[in-house]
């Protein structure tokens, strides 16, 4: 049922991609979503050149299934992880928090799949002109860096602004969320929350327990005074923020409360002074799985409930 365009894109079985998630989504929680078929994405986010050529040296020694690299443009290294991309074969690249246009013909040349992700139709029509192959439309259900447009409004306006085709993510964590996306018009998916959970996973068994203990008002949206507002579960980092917002306080003080925290969370497993990034949809998340369970129940449990809602109708 879930047959499209987007499994030739990305070369995968499953129209699936796994969110780059930094410091978290390397080449163990990659390699895993690959072999499971689906594409798992190694994130570059922040870190130097050379982490990101090891890693996707590791990957490739742990699947010989398509992997991406998502690489978040704001990173003062992404010159140089772009051209790294295409030493190390890399054949999809997600790009985030920038125009990733000077990179494109280059990547093209060399086989490589683009995907950027946006948070408008505007930005989407810019990409499609661009030259990228598809674009992911992420809604501020989303974890991490997010929009303002939710979504349930965002993916539907962007099918119907472009010619290529349009990934959903944001708040999709179980099989009626990949099936809603689908019904809206979207040719693939992208997951990232539910896989903070998966075993494979190598983040802090603390961040894991704060994704399944989660309920639908547990995350909230700071910074957004900065330009890159973030969406995070509630702890005492997030109120630090918010603080901030009350008080207008200047970009420095935002980043130098930032610094480092979403390392705290991911790695260290604190709490209270860690970024603890997570989706809406961790409410939704109950339970630690292997990727291939993952993967394989939301698609299996979405086509028969795609199959018995058509039959009611």
């Amino acid at each position: 049922m879930f047959e499209s365009i987007v499994c030739d894109l990305l070369r995968t079985k499953y129209p699936l991609i796994q969110g780059g998630m930094a410091w978290i989504a390397d080449a163990d929680l990659a390699s895993s979503v690959s072999n499971a078929g689906a594409l798992g994405v190694i994130a570059a986010g922040y870190a130097p050149g050379e982490w990101v050529r090891n890693e996707i040296r590791k990957a490739k020694k742990q699947t010989n299934q398509s992997f991406g690299l998502n690489i978040m443009l704001l990173n003062p290294n992404a010159d140089e992880i772009a051209r790294i991309a295409v030493e190390e074969g890399v054949k999809v690249i997600i790009t985030g928090a920038g125009n990733p246009g000077k990179y494109i013909k280059k990547w093209k040349e060399n086989d490589i799949s683009v995907l950027p992700v946006v948070p408008s139709v505007a930005l989407a029509k810019r990409m499609e002109r661009a030259g990228v192959d598809a674009v992911i439309a992420e809604g501020g259900e989303a974890g991490g860096h997010v929009g303002e447009l939710t979504t349930m409004t965002l993916i539907p306006q962007v099918v119907d602004s472009v010619n290529i085709p349009v990934l959903a993510a944001g708040g999709i964590a179980d099989a009626r969320g990949l099936a809603a996306a689908w019904m809206l018009g979207a040719a693939g998916f992208q997951m990232g929350t539910r896989f903070l959970v998966a075993c494979e996973c190598n983040v802090h068994d603390n961040y894991k327990k704060k994704i399944i203990t989660a309920k639908d008002t547990s995350t909230t949206v700071t910074a957004r005074p900065t330009g890159h507002p973030v969406r995070v579960i509630k702890n005492k980092l997030a109120r630090d923020f918010q603080a901030l917002e009350k008080r207008n306080a200047s970009l420095d003080e935002y980043e130098e409360l930032g610094k480092g925290s979403l390392y705290r969370a991911v790695r260290e497993g604190n709490m209270d002074l860690g970024s603890i990034m997570a989706g809406q949809s961790a409410g939704l998340v109950k339970k630690e799985q292997t990727c291939k369970e993952i993967i394989e129940e939301i698609f299996s449990e979405a086509e028969k409930l795609i199959i018995k809602k058509s039959q009611r109708l």
